[in-house]
Order: structure tokens, then C-alpha cells, then sequence
């Protein structure tokens, strides 16, 4: 309370100083006839003044005495009559007390858009505090899911939601069937039943011990997130921490990472970790897009001013653009191009490694050579490179199979 009477009187003491500069009375400027009867007046002075020394005799003082005195009576007569201060009246009055309430009024509404009444200022460290008590009371995974409005299930074909409904019927019968868990997990969400998908996911975790790899946990995390409607509970933040832990740069884990960070008042470590993660990510990874919608704010929220993201480069090798390009090439050119951006895409992964999308690149590219017996063998070491990771093997097999060597 004592805040808002110091605001009101504070603005009160402005509109009142502005109120009085509105209602001051202000005088009138100098007229001629002013002026004049200052020099008439002076000249009366004077008159007086040579009477005294003698240089004038008393009748001729006299007359001219006579002669200003008419001209100051007949000045004063063309005088106009105000020359009073001009007061503010009723108008004046009334856009004082307008100009009072825009004042009052504007002032109210700016605080209420950027102000936070009742908290003091608050230090760096009491915000981290403060953000580090949300983080550790926040609601639960289960608090979080009971809180969300009841949505009607996904729309599918019959067909496809009877054989999900026979997939349940075998993953009960078989509970002990990793691979059955792995479909039921995938099903569920395609349908929307993230609570479902995470359960199966969880047992898919528990099936493979200390063999489930670091996908794994990024997938059960990812289900959790969206089945508490995309916010990251505790559950699914020890999730992510286990995941990070098996490996330090999955980019869902990163993200995820950084929306919990955002959702517990921490906008500084939020923009941190997804700054980072865009430097460190192919323009084609699932997560890029969340990312650029949000960091600005983020940037913002941090304090980061005029902050423009980082500019990711293309994947190494030759594109879709390439192989148009080559296609309009005589066919001596075009196998020299596409042999010389396959061997240096080739040569690098073999060397450094790279993506999922970098490897069916290069089937792509192989097929598009006739070099069937190379993809063949790259093929199958991508097998045994992206084997606890089906999803990345999933791109991978795409350029398998656009080259022909997929099984």
C-alpha cells in the first residue's frame, strides 16, 4: 500500500506543478501607450529638475508641466483597460483537471504493462534463488498431465487402429519382447497417446538394462514432455540428465534442457544452451525449427540485445541442387563432378564421421554413380555404426534404398 500512495502522490505533485504553469496569470506585454507615458513622466522629472537649477523661469515650468500633464491625460485615455495577468476561468480549469486524469491514468497503465507490484528489486542472486525454489517445487509429471483438458483421440484409418489394438493384445501376451514394446511406443504416440507411449517406451528401457542407448532415453523424454502438454516435469528432466550423460551432445536432450530453463525462470541458461546447440547442429535436425522460433525471446529475456542466431551450413557433399545441376551436363562432366564431391563426402566421414543425413547423402549420391558394390559396403556399416540408434538408421536406410542396396 504504501507504494501506490507514493506513486499517487508522486504523480499528483507533477499534474499539480504542470496545472499551475497552465493557470499562472501571465502579463499582458508593453503597449505604446506604456512606453509613452514613461517618457512623458520622465520629462515631467526633468521640467522639475531645471526649475530647480534656474535654467528655466517658474512661468515656463509652469507651462510646460502644463503641456505634458494634457499629453499623459490624453495617452492614458488610449490606454487599454487590461493589464491585469490573464487567469485560466473555467476552461483553464477544466484542462487542468483533464490533463491531471491523462497524466494519473497514462502512468497507471504503463505500470501495469511493464511493472511487477508487490515484489522489491531484486539482485541477481535473489532471481536465481527464486528460479532455483521454482525449479525444485515445480508440479509433477502426473500433476502436469491431470492439469490438461481432455483431448478426443487422433484420427486414423480402422485399419491401422486395429492392428495397434492387436499390437496391445501381443505386447501383453509377450511382455518380455523388446521389439514389441519399441512398435507399441511408436504406435501410441503416432496417436497421440503420449502417456501410453511413454509407458512402453519406459519398459523398452527397462528390457534393455544397461544396452539401451542414449536414443532411447531422449525418446521416453520427448513422450513425457508431450504428454504433459510440452512441459518438462522432474520426471522428465532426470530423464534428459541420464540421456546427457550417455551422450553429451544429443540435440533433444539439449533442447528440452533449455525449455526446462525457460519454464523455471532461468531465460539466461535457456539462451545459453540452445545458442550452443544451434552452433553444434545440421540445418536439417528436427530440432533447429523449435529453436529459431524461440531463442529470440529468449535472447531478450536474457538481456542479449540485437542477437542474430547462427547461421548453420549446409550439409558437405552434393545436394539436390548438384545433381540437377549435373544432370544437365555432358556425361563425361557431370561423373567428374559428382565422383569429386562423393570421394571428398566419402573421405570425411570415414575420417571425422557425420550425420545420419550426411551418410544417405552419400548412398544417394553412390546409386546416382552406379557404384552399387561401394554403397553396398557403406550401407553396411552404417548398420553397425547407427545400430542402437533405429531412428538415425531410418535415414540412413532412405539413401540406402534410393541407391538400391537396401535390403
Amino acid at each position: 500500500m504504501l507504494f501506490w500512495i507514493l506513486c499517487g502522490a508522486s504523480a499528483l505533485v507533477v499534474a499539480a506543478a504542470l496545472a499551475a504553469a497552465l493557470l499562472r496569470g501571465r502579463p499582458e506585454p508593453a503597449s505604446a501607450e506604456s512606453h509613452d507615458l514613461r517618457v512623458y513622466r520622465d520629462q515631467l522629472a526633468e521640467i522639475d529638475r531645471d526649475r530647480t537649477r534656474g535654467t528655466i523661469g517658474p512661468e515656463e515650468a509652469e507651462r510646460l508641466r502644463a503641456e505634458v500633464s494634457r499629453r499623459i491625460l490624453a495617452t492614458d485615455s488610449r490606454r487599454p483597460s487590461a493589464t491585469a495577468a490573464r487567469t485560466g476561468g473555467p476552461s483553464g480549469w477544466i484542462a487542468a483537471g483533464v490533463m491531471t486524469l491523462v497524466l494519473v491514468g497514462a502512468a497507471l497503465a504503463l505500470y501495469r504493462s511493464l511493472g511487477a507490484p508487490g515484489y522489491p528489486d531484486q539482485a541477481l542472486a535473489q532471481r536465481i534463488a527464486m528460479a532455483r525454489d521454482l525449479r525444485e517445487t515445480r508440479p509433477s509429471q502426473s500433476e502436469a498431465e491431470a492439469a490438461l483438458p481432455a483431448t478426443p483421440p487422433a484420427e486414423a484409418p480402422p485399419e491401422y487402429l486395429a492392428l495397434v489394438e492387436r499390437l496391445r493384445g501381443a505386447v501383453a501376451d509377450r511382455p518380455g519382447e523388446v521389439q514389441g514394446h519399441v512398435l507399441l511406443a511408436r504406435s501410441e504416440a503416432a496417436l497421440g497417446n503420449y502417456r501410453a507411449a511413454a509407458e512402453a517406451q519406459q519398459r523398452v528401457i527397462d528390457l534393455k538394462g544397461d544396452s539401451a542407448s542414449p536414443e532411447d532415453y531422449a525418446d521416453l523424454a520427448d513422450m513425457l514432455v508431450l504428454a504433459a502438454g510440452g512441459y518438462v516435469s522432474p520426471e522428465a528432466e532426470a530423464v534428459l540428465d541420464e540421456t546427457l550423460r550417455r551422450d553429451p551432445g544429443n540435440g533433444v536432450a539439449r533442447y528440452y534442457g533449455g525449455l526446462m530453463m525457460a519454464q523455471t525462470g532461468r531465460p539466461d541458461a535457456a539462451f545459453r544452451l540452445w545458442d550452443a546447440l544451434l552452433r553444434d547442429s545440421a540445418p536439417d535436425d528436427p530440432w533447429v525449427p523449435a529453436v529459431m522460433d524461440q531463442i529470440p525471446e529468449m535472447a531478450a529475456r536474457a538481456g542479449v540485445n540485437n542477437y542474430q542466431p547462427p547461421v548453420t551450413a549446409p550439409l558437405p557433399g552434393p545436394s539436390a541442387e548438384d545433381m540437377d545441376a549435373a544432370a544437365g551436363m555432358s556425361e563425361e562432366d557431370r561423373q567428374l563432378m559428382i565422383e569429386g564431391m562423393v570421394s571428398q563426402l566419402s573421405d570425411r566421414l570415414a575420417a571425422q564421421g557425420g550425420t545420419p543425413q550426411e551418410w544417405a547423402r552419400l548412398l544417394s549420391a553412390l546409386g546416382v554413380l552406379g557404384d552399387t558394390d561401394r554403397a553396398r559396403a557403406i550401407w553396411a556399416e552404417a548398420q553397425t555404426v547407427f545400430a542402437t540408434r533405429p531412428e538415425a538408421l531410418a535415414t540412413v536406410r532412405a539413401g540406402a534404398e534410393a541407391a538400391g542396396v537396401a535390403e
